[in-house]
């Protein structure tokens, strides 16, 4: 019986060929690319600088998808893009409350009930891709005026949006995850349309709104002095890596957040409610639990309290 070692090898090749072609042909629409863990949403192990190191040059594009299977990440900063992502719930998620209404069951219908409430169209003149559980990507270019990040639920029920600092997995990517397995399909394949200026209104924020506190009130409640102003900036810093961070990273980002505050608790620059509260606020806006948001919150300020950190000099 002759080997089936070959055969298998073609098989990977071919699908290897296939990743390559759907990453050169999204580069060639000026969308900066990077690879991702084969049959998964994360970056590839080791690839930890996604943002900076995405491109769009073909060289190095067939230089790392000859390594291995790699499915494709595009970075949606330096791509110019804001992508609105329509999830539909697992099988034991209900909306909630403010969202349970007739014909509401998904990300869709969410976004079709808000155009309908803004007397606006539903934007689906843009590049449309089926995700891996059946939801919807749509593709807009990035407002010029508007420096828009990361999103959960900020428009409504199962709507993200990803933009600077933040990626989506690319067409021809297979995601074989416990919660669900398929493929980023692409459905409607024109230029990506501008993001309605209503939407950017909607997703713009003040600096530190996300956090649920002003900067205003982190200032008055550290002192209002030089030192004041670095827990300002050091909080900002940090529910800003909170927000821009991507599922699977999320509870550990906010544990090394919460510890670099703890640092500043330690060392009197910051009071540990106001730290507490920041936190908590940043982690209900990325949709992880409240308990284990706690949780992990305490852990890591109790963690930072034992390693103080003093003011820049």
């Amino acid at each position: 019986m002759p080997p089936s070692t070959p055969a298998a090898s073609l098989s990977e090749e071919t699908h290897m060929h296939d990743l390559t072609r759907y990453a050169l042909a999204a580069a060639a629409r000026g969308w900066h690319v990077f690879p991702l863990a084969p049959n998964d949403k994360r970056p590839l192990p080791g690839f930890t600088a996604w943002e900076q190191h995405a491109t769009t040059d073909t060289t190095l594009i067939h230089h790392m998808w000859a390594r291995g299977p790699f499915n494709i990440g595009i970075a949606c900063g330096p791509s110019g893009l804001v992508v609105l992502d329509l999830d539909v719930p697992k099988p034991d998620e209900h909306p909630p409350a403010d969202w349970a209404l007739p014909g509401v069951n998904d990300g869709a219908d969410v976004l079709a009930s808000l155009c309908e409430q803004a007397g606006q169209p539903l934007p689906l003149e843009t590049f449309m891709v089926r995700t891996r559980r059946g939801g919807t990507h749509l593709y807009f270019t990035a407002p010029a005026e508007a420096d828009l990040r990361n999103t959960a639920g900020k428009l409504g029920w199962k709507i993200d949006t990803r933009a600077c600092g933040g990626y989506v997995v690319a067409p021809g990517s297979h995601v074989a995850l416990p919660d669900g397995s398929g493929s980023y399909v692409v459905l409607y394949d024109p230029t990506p349309a501008a993001l309605p200026a209503w939407l950017t209104e909607r997703l713009s924020s003040p600096p530190l709104s996300t956090s649920g506190t002003s900067a205003g009130v982190v200032l008055a409640a550290c002192g209002g002095d030089r030192a004041a102003g670095y827990a300002l900036a050091a909080v900002r810093g940090e529910i800003e890596r909170v927000l821009d961070a991507v599922p699977g990273t999320r509870n550990d980002t906010l544990n090394i957040a919460a510890f670099a505050l703890g640092q500043l608790i330690a060392a009197s620059l910051l009071p540990r409610h106001l730290a507490e509260a920041c936190l908590l606020n940043a982690a209900e806006a990325i949709g992880l639990d409240f308990r284990e948001a706690f949780t992990t919150i305490r852990s890591g300020l109790d963690s930072g309290l034992r390693r103080p950190r003093g003011a820049a000099a």
